[in-house]
């Protein structure tokens, strides 16, 4: 069976975007793109074998150069979850439009390696009401937003988590590494 890692950027206030990033403002959003952290984080996405992605984020990568279709992060398989995107499924790119918790699942039953889920909240909460997610890996900033996306979207969840490593970077950035335990 598959392992599926919510491995994303999270403020102190458990929002993965803030106001800046969902109005596709990079410029103005409080994350941190910049540090020591980022090449570690380049580092650890190589581990993946294949990347969950709801159609916002998906979308998000656009600003960067990145066309429907393509994927955001070179050799890795892609998934992307949207009723509302139009693009052909390819070879590393493929568009899921329906049932997404059932591919998903499906999928996970699958030897395909380790399964990174990029987000967006709404995605990874459905995912964790239904069991799904294995582990976090949370790059805690050391920030407070207010608002944007929520870690989890709407789904209020309570879990017991197994911390697995922390690591600390010189600009206040902190990842942390959960096993999740279902109860």
């Amino acid at each position: 069976m598959s392992k599926i890692i919510y491995h994303v950027a999270v403020s102190l206030d458990n929002f993965i975007a803030d106001q800046g990033m969902i109005e596709g403002e990079i410029n103005n959003s409080s994350f941190l793109f910049d540090g020591e952290h980022v090449p570690d984080f380049l580092s650890d996405i190589q581990q993946y074998d294949a990347v969950l992605m709801g159609g916002k984020t998906y979308e998000f990568g656009f600003q960067f150069g990145a066309k429907p279709g393509e994927p955001g992060y070179k050799g890795i398989k892609h998934y992307i979850f949207s009723n509302s995107m139009q693009f052909d499924s390819n070879e590393e790119v493929e568009l899921i439009k329906e049932d997404a918790l059932g591919f998903i699942e499906n999928l996970k039953q699958k030897e395909v390696g380790r399964i990174w889920l990029c987000g967006g909240g709404e995605l990874a909460g459905s995912l964790l009401k239904n069991k799904l997610i294995d582990q976090l890996v949370l790059k805690v900033n050391p920030i407070i937003v207010g608002k944007g996306i929520p870690l989890f979207g709407s789904i209020k969840a309570h879990l017991k988590l197994e911390l697995m490593d922390i690591k600390q970077y010189s600009n206040g950035v902190i990842k942390t590494t959960y096993n999740i335990i279902y109860v």
